[in-house]
């Protein structure tokens, strides 16, 4: 039987990065928590993530960014986002490149755990 799926949050969000990752495990996932895009991209988590957890709005990149440089890398890791601030702009950018949720915080555990099991539905087998 396989390891749990590796969900990584990014969150510049201290309070949200710590809960979000408090619930993924409490969903039975194992959870990196990352203060920042740029810290997430030279984790070693990075190729073993099953579903990345993002806030939108962070200081110096993005998670519309971090989602470009994941694709620009080759990494097509199924992607949640996250925001405080809801801009339907926004929502249909990460949309258009394939995010699997976009959801407003504060969100529950429940929203977020039927996004994981889409996103770990979506990306079964789907590895190069």
């Amino acid at each position: 039987m396989r390891d749990a799926p590796v969900i990584s949050i990014v969150d510049d969000d201290e309070s949200s990065r710590i809960g979000t990752a408090s619930l993924v495990r409490s969903l039975g996932f194992v959870a990196h928590a990352f203060p920042s895009a740029r810290s997430f991209l030279h984790s070693e988590q990075l190729t073993e993530t099953s579903c990345l957890v993002s806030d939108v709005q962070m200081p110096n990149m993005s998670g519309i960014q971090l989602q470009e440089v994941l694709h620009a890398r080759g990494l097509r890791i199924p992607t949640i986002f996250v925001t405080a601030y809801p801009d339907n702009k926004v929502r249909a950018q990460a949309f258009a490149r394939g995010a699997v949720c976009f959801l407003n915080k504060p969100f529950d555990g429940e929203t977020l755990s039927r996004c994981i099991d889409v996103a770990l539905k979506n990306n079964g087998g789907d590895r190069d």
